[in-house]
């Protein structure tokens, strides 16, 4: 579907980063798709590029990120205090200001952003104190991700100075394996906890790429729609296998699964899990 929309350079470069495609091929993804980001990188997936596409929670450029749990550990909050330079990011202020939001979520048992950003502080609510700061160090700052998680047990756990948190939910206390599953999704970025979970849109997302994609390859020309299906059926679990948790291999010792570590863990399970990212 190309389109006249114009096309702008800096969407291009946009497209380019996130993907790691060549400026012309993410031109025409651009073009092809009238302008959508993420419908441009499914095109170039579909063409049979390797492209490295980057999710939603890789959108803040710079900031904080706190992951903590109630003192029973039966709640938790992630969230991502954003700004624009890594200078004011590494500031122990900045930190200490964004440690000081999370600490009221927790407190406060926030469900959203606009919940958070209407809890007082020492008289002053979390929005206004954004705009002091804002107005103290000349950037734009905000809660650029809130995510809040409920289980029995929730473990949590923050990586590389600020620059990630994950909360991982668990069917029981489980400190110790709690600490290695987060640790886990924080290496290997799972999109679900296993195939099960993994939303119905993103199955068939993942089905047309691999299917389009086996269509565009001349290996594959003439070859009959049920063995396309069938091969593509193979390339899905294959995905699966590669970005479902439960899965994966165990960071810690390649030679069990998530699932089988668990196990002999004492049988906990992993209910659900968010993880938020700088990058």
């Amino acid at each position: 579907m190309s389109t006249n929309v114009a096309i702008t350079a800096a969407e291009i470069n946009k497209l380019r980063q996130a993907t790691g495609a060549g400026m012309m091929d993410c031109r025409k993804a651009l073009t092809e798709t009238n302008g959508d980001f993420e419908a441009a990188i499914d095109w170039l997936r579909k063409q049979g590029q390797k492209v490295a596409a980057k999710r939603s929670d890789r959108e803040a450029k710079e900031g904080v990120v706190i992951a903590k749990t109630s003192a029973d550990n039966k709640t938790g909050f992630v969230l991502c205090i954003s700004c624009e330079t890594d200078f004011v990011s590494k500031n122990a202020d900045f930190v200490a200001f964004a440690q000081s939001i999370a600490d009221a979520a927790v407190a406060n048992d926030v469900k959203s952003v606009d919940e958070l950003n209407g809890v007082t502080i020492n008289g002053m609510t979390v929005a206004d104190m954004i705009n002091d700061k804002l107005a103290s160090i000349g950037e734009k700052i905000g809660v650029a991700k809130f995510e809040r998680v409920e289980a029995p047990f929730v473990a949590s756990y923050i990586h590389g100075a600020y620059r990630m948190g994950v909360l991982v939910g668990m069917s029981a206390e489980a400190a110790e394996a709690g600490k290695d599953v987060a640790m886990q999704i924080a290496a290997m970025n799972p999109i679900a906890v296993d195939a099960n979970s993994i939303p119905a849109d993103v199955v068939e997302r993942e089905r047309s790429i691999v299917i389009d994609t086996m269509k565009n390859d001349p290996k594959m020309a003439g070859k009959p729609e049920d063995m396309i299906a069938k091969i593509a059926e193979g390339k899905l679990n294959a995905f699966f296998k590669e970005n479902t948790l439960m899965a994966q291999p165990f960071v810690k010792d390649g030679s069990l699964t998530v699932e089988a570590y668990l196990k002999q863990a004492g049988g906990v399970t992993v209910n659900t899990f968010k993880r938020v990212a700088l990058g």
